[in-house]
């Protein structure tokens, strides 16, 4: 079966996914995490397919996943990882899922002797202790430990390179219904656009990027979002203490203001400003959490941040601007510094034009599977790219 963006699942229950699972918690070397047990037996909408994703421990681009699915709002807690905050996207194998018709009807397989999983009733290999005891890589360092081991950590070993060039992954991104024909349609001319422009290419660079801005600005859309910090690179960033908590209401200051905090490698103490942050600049959002503790996927230790940073409502990667990962659904969310934030009124005035966009940022489903991978980076070394 295949399963599309807004399908209904149900995920199989505690035995039947032991029974899919190796010794290690995995199946086809994807981990089946400890918090995804709570989710058996329950119902849930396909948010995207997640037939390929973005890989965030070697940088090679993309990746392709064969029967992944990601649903809607099931994200990791951090609970049997240490208490990481980064608040990842689920993956699931469609072997893990049956289709049903809706939130409250019966499944529509009718032959359930038919599955493949529930059919062979072998013993399981594996039990909830040694999925618990899979969190943790085999291994373990010698001090800084303890080395953790999840679905971020292990992504090369599930997945296979992609090249960008692979038509079929754009087919699949339509069929599935991760994305509209429009979104398609634009990505593709933005990376024909983007290659265009790339530096070297001084002769057209500046004058394809004044045209983009003066189309972009004639359509309501956002101007080029690939330029420069203006710091220098052996100067500091600009630091500012809002202590801002889960609930409160911040504006997203302007696109330029924020080009004046990040350094010429668009960083601010080591944390990268994508171009997939750029569309809310100017937007009222609400904060959704803070983050200071987050497992490196590169090493896969935790690594506590010297600045903490804040996850706004809504606000994930949607992959509109990543050239190799072009409408990526893993859907990460962006991590934001304080300073380029300003703290507003619960209360204030109305705007009538900037309140349906910023309800539109909040309200989370807008198209693109791609909806997270932010280049996030320690104050120490790359986490995302």
């Amino acid at each position: 079966m295949s399963f599309s963006a807004g399908d209904w699942v149900e995920v199989r229950s505690k035995e039947e996914i032991l029974q899919s699972l190796d010794e290690d918690g995995r199946f086809e070397k994807l981990p089946f995490m400890p918090q995804m047990f709570e989710y058996c037996g329950k119902r849930f909408r396909v948010y995207k397919r997640a037939h390929k994703t973005c890989d965030t421990v070697n940088g090679t681009g993309g990746r392709s996943l064969a029967g992944g699915i990601h649903l809607e709002g099931l994200r990791c807690n951090g609970q049997a990882y240490g208490g990481c905050q980064a608040a990842c996207l689920i993956f699931w194998k469609e072997a893990w899922l049956k289709p049903v018709k809706g939130p409250g009807n019966a499944a529509t397989l009718s032959d359930r002797t038919s599955d493949p999983v529930v059919g062979a009733r072998k013993s399981a290999r594996c039990s909830e202790a040694k999925v618990l005891a899979g969190t943790l890589a085999k291994d373990q360092p010698s001090s800084g430990g303890p080395r953790y081991s999840c679905q971020a950590t292990d992504l090369p070993k599930f997945t296979r390179f992609l090249p960008w060039w692979d038509a079929r992954q754009y087919v699949e991104d339509y069929s599935s219904r991760n994305v509209g024909l429009g979104r398609l349609v634009s990505g593709l001319i933005y990376v024909c656009y983007y290659y265009l422009s790339r530096p070297g290419r001084d002769a057209v660079r500046e004058p394809f990027r004044w045209l983009y801005d003066q189309l972009a600005r004639l359509r309501g859309r956002v101007p080029f979002p690939r330029r420069g910090g203006i710091i220098p690179l052996n100067q500091p960033t600009p630091l500012s203490k809002l202590d801002l908590q889960p609930g409160e209401l911040v504006r997203v200051k302007s696109y330029e203001a924020i080009l004046k905090t990040i350094d010429k490698a668009n960083r601010n103490r080591g944390l990268y400003f994508d171009a997939e942050m750029v569309p809310f600049c100017g937007q009222t959002l609400r904060v959704r959490s803070r983050i200071s503790r987050f497992i490196n996927e590169q090493t896969g230790l935790m690594t506590t941040l010297r600045t903490p940073a804040v996850i706004l409502e809504g606000v994930w990667c949607r992959s509109h601007y990543s050239d190799r990962r072009m409408l990526c659904p893993r859907s990460i969310y962006s991590w934001w510094r304080e300073v380029w934030l300003e703290r507003v009124s619960e209360n204030p005035p109305r705007d009538a034009d900037a309140e349906p966009a910023a309800m539109t940022a909040a309200s989370g489903m807008c198209p693109r599977a791609a909806a997270a991978k932010q280049l996030a980076y320690s104050e120490t070394s790359p986490l995302r790219t």
